[in-house]
């Protein structure tokens, strides 16, 4: 900790521009191996290299020394310790929205910046919502297993009153949206296009954007449960509302109302959830994200739950978006390189933390390198040195990427 401390309230400005150039910077992709769509705008910046962890404990202590900068996913956690293990660490940037695997406030004290993706992936989750939301409503889920299972429906009229009990008209409903963000908003349209009557409760928008989407402001939870038909969540998940869905809020639902998670799994109590649809209170729910992943349907209160969907977080997920995604990421980790932090990251979600750990002794955020890093010769550090174009040491994983290097835990490189 007090090697960590100094190195940040040090102070060290942006290398002037006609001094020695630095030692190229280590960047790893911490529970990953893929870095096929990173290493084109990294490559001339900096070594990148994959680490395929889901803890810090697989993490190999080059990268936990040297690294400057990290990209992650959402399968590892780095809390106060985790972070502290870095030795030079700078910025992470999450491969995604949320940063609830992080230890935000933590690493702004560490003098390390946290960025996210927020931008990634709207159309897909908004899709993906209304795609559930329509499974939920018309039981196509349902209906497709009982055909693949063999069962046939001979006659019009009882068969399929029965297999289909429980399928509803959505023209006249209400949808209710907690968190009226980007995907909110997005959801939000396509319902109405459906003939949903819109609602949603948001407390930290400013009053008067409902009517820029044509739909109906609430301004307490249990006015939105208790107006809705369909419940869909769309909230970053923090301390202030895990479990936002819980016994208490599940029995202020409408009886019979459906339940969409494309968010957080954190935001859902899950056992009380099991409890309302074994009981009849919830109608049906359809989840992309658990508290648990990757989730095991066999496992957890949920594995006996009736009228439940679930799929494996994947509502991000288009081959467009995906690529989107990890290039905006890799930006991220260019101008945190060439720039300053935080000055010239996009989205910094810790800055307030940050600011004040991070600010040199001339007033001004630190920069992590100087304004361009060319090759640099020599040098101790192989992982450094190595031009852009070495495939020395690189894996072979997806046809051995030019500079990418695998640094598991016991294996410098493969």
């Amino acid at each position: 900790m007090a090697n960590k401390r100094a190195r940040v309230e040090g102070g060290r400005g942006p290398l002037n521009n006609n001094g020695p150039l630095h030692a190229r910077p280590l960047v790893a992709l911490l529970d990953g191996r893929d870095c096929s769509i990173e290493m084109p705008i990294l490559k001339d910046v900096a070594t990148v290299a994959f680490c395929d962890a889901q803890s810090t404990t697989e993490i190999h202590e080059k990268v936990l020394n040297e690294a400057v900068g990290a990209l992650m996913w959402h399968t590892i956690t780095l809390t106060k310790d985790d972070l502290e293990k870095f030795k030079a660490l700078r910025i992470i940037v999450r491969i995604g929205s949320g940063v609830d695997n992080i230890d935000v406030k933590a690493a702004g004290e560490l003098g390390i910046a946290v960025c996210n993706v927020p931008g990634y992936g709207v159309e897909e989750v908004a899709d993906t919502t209304l795609c559930l939301i329509l499974n939920l409503y018309r039981r196509s889920f349902w209906l497709a297993n009982m055909v693949r299972d063999g069962k046939k429906f001979t006659g019009p009229e009882q068969q399929v009153r029965e297999a289909a009990q429980g399928c509803a008209r959505i023209r006249g409903d209400t949808l209710g949206i907690v968190g009226l963000g980007r995907i909110g908003s997005a959801v939000a349209l396509r319902a109405k296009a459906f003939g949903f009557n819109v609602i949603f409760y948001d407390p930290y928008l400013p009053d008067g954007i409902e009517k820029s989407l044509g739909v109906t402001r609430v301004y307490t939870l249990q006015d939105l449960l208790f107006q809705s038909d369909c419940v869909s969540l769309h909230c970053t998940l923090n301390e202030h509302n895990h479990h936002l869905i819980n016994e208490y809020t599940l029995k202020q639902m409408r009886p019979g109302a459906f339940l969409v998670n494309t968010a957080r799994g954190g935001l859902v109590d899950e056992a009380a959830l099991a409890s309302a649809l074994r009981e009849g209170r919830i109608r049906s729910a359809a989840l992309d994200v658990h508290e648990n992943e990757p989730f095991n349907v066999y496992q957890g209160p949920l594995k006996d739950a009736p009228n439940i969907m679930s799929t494996p977080h994947a509502a991000f997920y288009s081959d467009a978006s995906c690529t989107e995604l990890r290039e905006m990421a890799a930006s991220e980790i260019r101008r945190a390189i060439v720039g300053r932090i935080p000055d010239s990251l996009r989205n910094c979600v810790n800055k307030e933390y940050f600011m004040g750990a991070s600010t040199g002794g001339n007033g001004f955020p630190e920069a992590l390198n100087g304004p361009y890093f060319g090759t640099t010769a020599g040098g101790p550090n192989v992982a450094h040195q190595a031009p852009a174009h070495s495939t020395t040491g690189a894996s072979s994983d997806g046809g051995g990427q030019p500079g990418r290097h695998s640094l598991h835990s016991g294996a410098p490189s493969q």
